[in-house]
């Protein structure tokens, strides 16, 4: 899933933390308080009289419809309102959703019961709605960003429907009867419940789009299977959700109003934490003001591992991208350990593989470069940029798009200038554009190389390995390797092992790495500063997908 934020967007994500309900001292006055660094007294054991919570989310939302969105902070406020056949705990395990149970006798053909759930309009929720919902997120006519996820997963003629050459009613989902799904697919999936905890194969209410077509995600029409409704929406200001008394499980939920805010600025976002108006920043914090920040709030400092790479992402349709020898003098020249160790500083490691290296499934992949020092490095990469047709005559001039963010604009100075000292003949233009802008130029390819950030959809290196692949639509880059494809479509063969498969996932960072597909950066953490009467916020999930439900607010 594409990720928002720069120093810890969602990578060596996989890890865990300690599980933190912010007690942070003793109040001399009060035996039976915590006292955190800004002054909250949080009384042991007592709730607040009013559940409420604020949250920064970084930026505006580009929907809240779950088929037409691919980001992040898209995906934290859908998480709320939606659950899907499967979801996810506190820690991340994977746990039951909509379905109570599932089984498959061979990996292929998979049978999900689902729970005695309604909607918010008071409808049951079926297993028709879910034969609604994947249909509608393969359908060429939806659009979606993640048109082919199904696909990746192999369900039965799910390709040849976003393709357009077959109907959406032959998809290999169907509703046996009312409380029985099934699908079917292709090749055998073992981890196919672990993938269905994603935005995208979240079920949408078939009525409310029938009835409000595209205003379907404003207040007073979405209707939600999950803990919260939405309540107001102030574009580029807040979103507000209100508990949802007919969500199944809302007997366990006490968090009663949300208010998530998109403030992109890292400094305001630290401030306003400061000042008491938010209580769980966005899950980046300014490096500048990351050890003082250590030093002042103590536990309030929150820093989990997180399956997410943070990279350069190269056009490949257009010249100069379109020649390996210029994406690799690039690749050669990023100095990834300043930025990792010098810039960052907060925990993230640097990438020379796609994938997470805790990520499930996985075997490490280091190419043979690694090991050069800086000046055959740079040496091998001025060669490369020779014979290809720059020089001091001709230098290499490119524009490198970033989103709004001071943590993505100075790792955009960093790379210019490494590849300006280090080269002298390329000159890097910074082009700065808002989250929703941006991730439309990405997608209709009209970049040359962009910041990018994938998190995991699920924990197994497929879910970042499958978006290089030629016919995945989240290959903003358009990167086409018959062999890369290849290694990718054999890790799914009955007969495959899971340590085959592993393999097969290591030549294919491999392929990557020959073709400098792209610059791979660095994986992230999630570093954000959580109020201490937050109860219950885990610092365990590696793909970070926290649910309110699961918090409470003490008394402080």
């Amino acid at each position: 899933m594409n990720a928002k934020f720069a120093p810890s967007a969602l990578l060596v994500s996989l890890s865990l933390a300690l599980f933190g309900c912010g007690d942070n001292g003793s109040n001399a006055n009060t035996p039976n308080a915590n006292t955190s660094a800004d002054g909250a007294s949080v009384v042991a054991g007592e709730l607040a009289d009013t559940q409420e919570i604020t949250i920064n989310n970084a930026a505006e939302p580009e929907s809240l419809d779950p088929h037409k969105i691919a980001g992040l902070p898209e995906s934290n406020i859908i998480r709320q309102l939606l659950v899907g056949l499967t979801s996810t705990d506190a820690d991340g395990n994977t746990v039951a959703g909509m379905a109570q149970s599932w089984e498959s006798t061979d990996n292929k053909v998979w049978t999900f019961k689902i729970r005695d759930a309604k909607w918010s309009n008071g409808d049951p929720v079926t297993a028709q709605d879910f034969v609604y919902s994947f249909r509608r997120l393969v359908n060429p006519n939806t659009a979606s960003p993640y048109a082919t996820y199904l696909s990746g997963l192999k369900v039965v003629n799910a390709q040849e429907i976003v393709d357009g050459k077959a109907g959406v009613e032959t998809l290999g989902v169907r509703a046996v009867d009312d409380k029985t799904l099934e699908i079917s697919l292709s090749e055998p999936v073992p981890y196919l419940p672990d993938t269905l905890i994603h935005t995208a194969v979240k079920p949408v209410n078939q009525k409310a789009i029938e009835q409000h077509g595209d205003k379907w995600t404003a207040p007073g029409n979405y209707v939600v299977n999950g803990a919260y409704n939405l309540k107001d929406w102030q574009v580029n200001e807040r979103i507000v959700l209100e508990r949802n008394t007919s969500y199944y499980d809302d007997a366990n939920t006490t968090i009663n109003t949300v208010t998530i805010l998109a403030i992109p600025s890292e400094v305001t976002d630290v401030t306003r934490y400061k000042a008491g108006e938010i209580d769980l920043t966005a899950d980046s914090l300014p490096s500048e003001q990351f050890k003082q920040l250590q030093a002042e709030l103590g536990d309030q400092v929150k820093i989990q591992p997180k399956l997410c790479t943070y990279y350069y992402e190269f056009n490949h349709t257009k010249a100069p991208f379109d020649d390996v020898r210029v994406r690799k003098a690039l690749s050669l020249t990023l100095d990834r350990e300043i930025i990792t160790n010098n810039i960052l500083a907060q925990g993230q490691t640097v990438a020379y593989q796609y994938t997470p290296n805790a990520i499930a499934g996985m075997i490490d992949y280091e190419p043979d470069w690694r090991a050069w020092d800086k000046a055959k490095r740079i040496e091998e990469a001025k060669k490369l940029l020779n014979e290809a047709g720059f020089n001091e005559s001709n230098p290499l001039k490119f524009e490198l798009l970033y989103n709004t963010s001071e943590s993505h604009k100075k790792l955009a100075v960093a790379a210019a200038s490494f590849w300006k000292d280090s080269l002298g003949f390329v000159e890097v233009s910074l082009n700065n554009q808002e989250w929703k802008t941006y991730l439309e130029t990405r997608r209709t390819q009209k970049h040359q190389v962009s910041r990018g950030g994938w998190c995991a959809d699920y924990n197994e290196a497929s879910t970042f390995l499958n978006t290089f692949v030629s016919t995945d639509s989240n290959n903003y880059g358009k990167y086409n390797s018959p062999e890369f494809d290849r290694l990718m479509n054999g890790t799914l063969g009955g007969d495959v092992t899971a340590e085959q498969r592993a393999q097969l996932y290591r030549q294919a960072e491999a392929v990557l790495d020959k073709d400098s597909a792209t610059i791979f950066v660095y994986h992230y953490v999630s570093p954000r500063l959580v109020k201490p009467y937050v109860l219950g916020y885990s610092s365990n999930d590696p793909q970070n997908t926290w649910q309110v439900k699961d918090w409470k607010i003490a008394k402080h």
